[in-house]
């Protein structure tokens, strides 16, 4: 039962996120919630009601929504922007990935009877109708009405900037803290009639508003008013005589089929829009990539929608729905769909691929070949050594690009080892081919496997039956490194880098040391004098006399040997 006393909430908010800079600045708050001031009205429908979305995404046993959200603000295109009921998790700084997933995992453990207890809910509107507080405040009270906002659940909430749309993710555990599962029954239709709650939507006279502008529009046959309807976010079919209108997937309308025989409106159509729609058409079908950003363009740019219908990756047609003249279009009838879907030439997108990696270069200039590969897939293209693959043609990409790429690979590569301190990052960088220094990031906490890894090799320097530790270091998967007064054991598998000297093992360890057996001990004798001889020593030429051997291999010294200098990244 919601009360109007303030409830004190404990939150960990990550600061304001610097466009200019791609870096979140993170400082502590404790803020004051009241039910009476920051529950947004509820049954009071707005002016300009904004458009929500809540989308439920899959659960999971091991929260990987966690990771996914995480290595977003890795990124710099999203951000933790609340941590509610984490207890004793970041008290003495950014809490990490695992610390987060372990916490939910371990609180979740209360119930052994839920194999999936991640909850993971995106929470949009359209465009920038409502700001980032606004959502969050939404959101809130989204989790109190689906019964996620409980004294005690934990929650993480997270803002993203990677779209043109505010929204954030949320994510949280299926137990509530008493330890049995949150109802979630018919799920998806309490969302929504949440969310109709939350914004004072009547759901019923919204879908009988949206009827009646609906039928303003021109059309002429029931898949014309069909487009019509799907555009505005409905379901509907047809059967037995009767007209079903779903939302949020129940019905909440039924019609009669015969009352649409009055509403076609046969031989009505505006040539000259017409003719408008069809240059649209063609002229940004040249410059997308695919039907889904062609269909984005046309709504956010001129208002029309683009209903296909078949396939989705194989259509046999569309209609078009022009919102500014309430006209419906067939789509033969102003551009074969095979022409429609006949995008850009190779050439052509070619002309486009480069300013579009400088774009993507512009928003994040520590960007890899790997995130660009990822983001050039969905347009059937991606980077290979500097070249450019798309349809079996290839270009070569400019030389600052792949100047870059190469820079940003070899960041990415020294930031895999997540070096703490400069000591760790300046010797990183000479291994990795000059890797400016400046442009690494520090880690603030290491990954769990360090203190395992330190753990085992302190085992190994205690081991005092162990001779030649080098040799044995390099079985365990590391090299030993000296640079500048340290000592560091890196095992490039598991990307780990162990500055040995600041974590005070014995280094003496690491000189070879050579154990006489008993059967290689001899009795004391008395020395016998042997005569000089008089042969020459032999100087010149390649003997393999023993002191030549071992005078080869000291030029190299044993360090250089064992050190793996030669290895190379």
């Amino acid at each position: 039962m919601q009360t109007d006393k303030p409830r004190w909430v404990v939150s960990k908010k990550f600061g304001m996120f610097d466009h200019s800079l791609h870096r979140t600045i993170g400082y502590w708050t404790i803020e004051i919630q009241s039910h009476r001031i920051n529950k947004l009205r509820i049954n009071k429908p707005r002016i300009n009601q904004p458009s929500m979305i809540a989308t439920i995404l899959p659960g999971s046993s091991n929260f990987h929504a966690v990771g996914y959200n995480e290595r977003k603000v890795s990124k710099g295109v999203a951000r933790l922007v609340e941590m509610l009921n984490f207890v004793n998790v970041g008290t003495f700084g950014t809490p990490t990935p695992e610390e987060l997933t372990s916490y939910l995992m371990e609180y979740s453990s209360m119930s052994n009877r839920i194999k999936k207890a991640q909850f993971h809910v995106a929470i949009s509107c359209k465009g920038h109708e409502m700001s980032e507080k606004e959502l969050l405040d939404f959101a809130h009270e989204y989790l109190r009405e689906m019964g996620y906002m409980q004294p005690g659940q934990p929650i993480l909430i997270y803002s993203h900037y990677d779209t043109d749309n505010t929204h954030l993710h949320i994510v949280t555990s299926r137990i509530g803290p008493d330890g049995r599962k949150i109802d979630d029954h018919h799920e998806r239709r309490k969302s929504q009639a949440v969310i109709d709650k939350i914004l004072g939507t009547d759901r019923k006279n919204k879908v009988k508003q949206d009827f009646e502008a609906a039928k303003q529009y021109t059309f002429n046959s029931f898949a014309q008013f069909k487009a019509i309807i799907t555009s505005m976010g409905y379901e509907t079919y047809q059967k037995d005589d009767t007209v079903y209108i779903k939302h949020g997937g129940s019905v909440k309308m039924k019609v009669p089929s015969a009352d649409f025989n009055i509403l076609y409106k046969y031989g009505v159509t505006d040539r000259k829009r017409a003719r408008q729609i069809r240059g649209i058409l063609k002229k940004y079908r040249d410059i997308c990539a695919n039907k889904e950003e062609l269909k984005t363009e046309l709504k956010k740019k001129f208002g029309i929608d683009i209903v296909f219908f078949g396939r989705k990756d194989e259509p046999f047609g569309y209609i078009v729905v022009d919102h500014s003249t309430k006209a419906v279009f067939h789509g033969a009838r102003i551009l074969a769909i095979n022409e429609l879907l006949d995008f850009s030439t190779p050439q052509e997108r070619f002309d486009r691929i480069d300013s579009f990696i400088d774009s993507l270069f512009t928003e994040n200039p520590k960007i890899t070949q790997y995130d660009l590969n990822s983001k050039l897939r969905k347009q059937g293209v991606f980077i290979k050594n500097g070249t450019v693959h798309f349809n079996g043609e290839t270009r070569q990409l400019q030389q600052f690009m792949i100047d870059a790429l190469t820079r940003n690979n070899r960041i990415q590569w020294v930031e895999s080892f997540h070096p703490k301190t400069e000591e760790e990052v300046n010797l990183l960088c000479r291994l990795g081919k000059g890797t400016p220094s400046d442009l690494i990031s520090l880690v603030k906490e290491r990954p769990g496997e360090y203190n395992s890894a330190i753990a085992s090799l302190r085992e190994l320097f205690d081991d005092t039956t162990i001779t030649n530790l080098r040799s044995r270091l390099r079985e365990e998967g590391y090299i030993v490194k000296e640079d500048e007064g340290n000592t560091f054991a890196i095992d490039f598998t598991r990307k780990l880098i162990i500055n040995l000297t600041a974590e005070g093992f014995d280094l003496n360890r690491l000189k070879w040391q050579r154990t006489i057996t008993p059967q290689e001990k001899k009795p004391n004798r008395r020395p016998q004098q042997s005569k000089p001889s008089m042969k020459k020593p032999h100087i010149d030429g390649g003997g393999s006399s023993s002191e030549k051997r071992e005078w080869e291999v000291g030029s190299q010294g044993y360090d250089k040997v064992d050190d793996g200098s030669s290895l190379k990244m």
